[in-house]
């Protein structure tokens, strides 16, 4: 082969061997991730549930990768204290952040002025859990079922209150659903204190709200509040009693709910972003932190880091008519 048909092979050569380089480099990245500590920021308060099962999480990842992984709780702000905190850190996935689908999906629509796209910010890594809602009202209320709730709304037209625990949750945006999905109009009363809520919901200061369980078990279990139905296609074992939506007469395709997961800032390696998924999923998969889990009604999941993803896109989507029908914003 003569000088000159030889040298148009030299750059496809040089991109391959570049190309080897950085898949090397990438790999290397991954296999001896993490060799230093490791730290969890999350966007909710010390106590709450999904607190403390990333402390269950922070614990066995801990162990397994022999190197310390600290929980820094930043609640507050929308999620934005604890967003503005993570993404400081550097992509090498020895910061991650664990948000839930409300930020991930909500926040961009409701704070249009500040201009942000979590999924722009941040790179989904690994799922956490699924928490479904229940309709609570309180245990004196004459209402039976979702049926008696709606009819009730529907002759007080505006007049019948919900309370949820801030404007743009999955309590308030569960209420909005179900708005347009019945055509009836109730009043959106936002709490600033969960405990609060359910305790004014016992004593129907507001009529009803939606709840999880971690978050309303205290006042359920004292037998001041019932709930009628779960904002979901399928009873969940922890209450199998309480009735699904449909059955209990509302509409069959309000499903509240919202899932957690960990992200880390935009451009984390690919390696350690498949390490990290992997062994979350490990650990998601340990008979103790299944059993912690169940009693908050948290449905492990399994999702890809695609699955992520694409379950935001359609949170996102359902959320940004929501929000532009009724007219919210946090701006």
């Amino acid at each position: 082969m003569n000088p000159i048909t030889r040298r148009p092979l030299l750059a496809p050569l040089a991109c391959a061997g570049l190309l080897l380089s950085a898949m090397g480099t990438s790999q290397a990245q991954g296999s001896d991730f993490p060799n230093k500590p490791v730290t969890l920021y999350t966007a909710f308060a010390v106590g709450s549930g999904p607190d403390a099962v990333l402390r269950l999480v922070a614990h066995k990842l801990s162990t397994q990768w022999k190197q310390t992984v600290t929980v820094d709780n930043r609640p507050g702000g929308g999620g934005f204290i604890a967003m503005d905190a993570a993404k400081r850190g550097a992509a090498d996935g020895y910061t991650l952040l664990q948000l839930d689908s409300e930020h991930l999906a909500a926040v961009p629509h409701l704070y249009k002025k500040r201009n942000v796209d979590t999924l722009k910010t941040f790179d989904p890594v690994a799922p956490l859990f699924r928490t479904p809602f229940m309709v609570a009202v309180p245990a004196q209320s004459p209402w039976k079922n979702m049926s008696d709730l709606l009819n009730d709304a529907k002759a007080k037209s505006g007049g019948l209150s919900y309370g949820s625990w801030g404007v743009g949750s999955p309590g308030h945006l569960g209420g909005e659903w179900l708005e347009s999905i019945t055509g009836v109009r109730m009043t959106h009363v936002p709490y600033k204190e969960v405990s609060q809520l359910y305790t004014n919901v016992a004593t129907g200061e507001v009529a009803w709200s939606f709840a999880s369980i971690p978050s309303s078990q205290g006042v359920y279990k004292a037998g001041k509040i019932k709930y009628l139905a779960v904002a979901a296609p399928k009873r969940i074992p922890q209450l199998p009693d309480v009735p699904t939506m449909a059955e209990a007469g509302g509409p069959a395709q309000l499903d509240v709910n919202s899932f957690v997961v960990l992200v880390a800032p935009k451009g984390v390696p690919a390696a350690v972003r498949n390490k990290v998924h992997a062994d979350v999923l490990a650990v998601l998969a340990d008979p103790e932190v299944r059993e912690r889990f169940n009693t908050f009604a948290f449905e492990p999941l399994a999702w890809s880091v695609d699955e992520i993803g694409r379950n935001a896109a359609a949170k996102s989507s359902q959320y940004e008519q929501l929000i532009t029908k009724a007219g919210i914003t946090l701006d």
